[in-house]
């Protein structure tokens, strides 16, 4: 393909509440709960953020540092599984934020937590057929978890943004690879406030099934093997979940580190595997290959084969994602229900 990644762009709230917060509201082992999940904090938006504002941030500073006319960008796409609208897509609030004029395609897309990288092959489809120059997918969410729920203690906020095209590419996505399949594992009905979970869906049907098969599909139909990339990024629920499917794969911890962001901002859903993808391209020289396997429940993982060119060297890549996840404001139980707004008031 001639197709890649021109620009990215990160958002992550400043508030956070720690494991052991949660825990000392339900009485549970704090120890136990992050040896189990592998995570020791969240990001919590503040009253005034959802996945429209995360959006809007993550691609403005993928814009601003593409340096290029919004006005270019003939598609945007929005992944995210918390659109603030039933009714109102989100992506023509980014496109008028932007200033990227009225002449573009615009979609919110929905699929769990692999929506952004939907959005990523759809931009790459347009891009490579000449019908754009430029497309902008951006995977965002402010997750769901009901209180006292595990999902509580992992499910967060954030986003990334991908500027597609075929020139001035910092990072060329050699070839991409899905694997779908109908396994209830996670699901939220109309009207429903928080996701239910199949329990022993969640891990070997769906997730390890979905991310290995898309993996190693794409490793086939490229001949490429795990160590033929520097770095590998797998979609981030807990912290345990990825690194067990590094390990299925053949793939190191050193593979994994740089993109593992979980353990201390939770799980972004849409946002989660493009924000750990952000954190390897702020280090990743030029030559570098990256694996990128998202995830999303109901299932299917999207593959994609990455490998970095010298243009990433003239890219102003701070500040780095790391950079922001050290930036946050803990809180404590009382105020990140009211954040979350889950007191309801009749």
């Amino acid at each position: 393909m001639k197709v890649g990644i021109v620009s990215y762009g990160t958002y992550i709230p400043r508030y956070r509440i720690k494991v052991e917060e949660i825990a000392r509201i339900w009485g549970e082992n704090p120890e136990t709960i992050k040896r189990g999940l592998g995570v020791y904090q969240k990001s919590v938006p503040d009253l005034d953020e959802d996945t429209a504002t995360i959006a809007v941030e993550a691609a403005r500073e993928a814009v601003a540092r593409a340096g290029i006319n919004p006005e270019e960008i003939g598609a945007v796409y929005v992944g995210s599984e918390s659109h603030p609208y039933i009714v109102k897509p989100t992506a023509t609030i980014v496109g008028e934020a932007l200033g990227v004029g009225n002449e573009f395609f615009a979609a919110d897309l929905e699929f769990a937590c692999k929506a952004g990288t939907a959005g990523i092959q759809l931009c790459i489809g347009l891009v490579s057929s000449g019908m754009i120059n430029y497309g902008l997918a951006i995977g965002a969410d402010t997750s769901q978890g009901a209180p006292g729920d595990p999902l509580e203690y992992s499910a967060s906020a954030g986003g990334a943004a991908y500027i597609i095209g075929n020139k001035g590419i910092i990072a060329r996505i050699l070839d991409t690879y899905s694997f779908t399949s109908d396994t209830p594992d996670f699901w939220r009905r109309e009207g429903q406030p928080y996701p239910s979970h199949g329990g022993r869906f969640t891990g070997l049907p769906a997730y390890f099934r979905h991310v290995t098969s898309a993996a190693k599909g794409l490793m086939e139909k490229t001949g490429l093997k795990p160590s033929d990339f520097s770095y590998a990024v797998f979609h981030q629920p807990n912290g345990k979940f990825p690194s067990r499917a590094a390990k299925m794969l053949g793939f190191s911890s050193e593979q994994i580190k740089q993109g593992l962001v979980v353990p201390y901002i939770g799980n972004t859903y849409s946002g989660s595997s493009l924000l750990g993808l952000a954190a390897v391209l702020d280090v990743a020289k030029p030559g570098d290959r990256i694996l990128l396997v998202s995830f999303g429940s109901g299932a299917g993982s999207d593959a994609f084969a990455i490998e970095v060119t010298d243009e990433i060297e003239s890219l102003n890549r701070k500040p780095e994602v790391w950079e922001k996840i050290k930036g946050g404001v803990f809180v404590d139980y009382g105020m990140y229900v009211k954040l979350r707004r889950k007191i309801k008031v009749r």
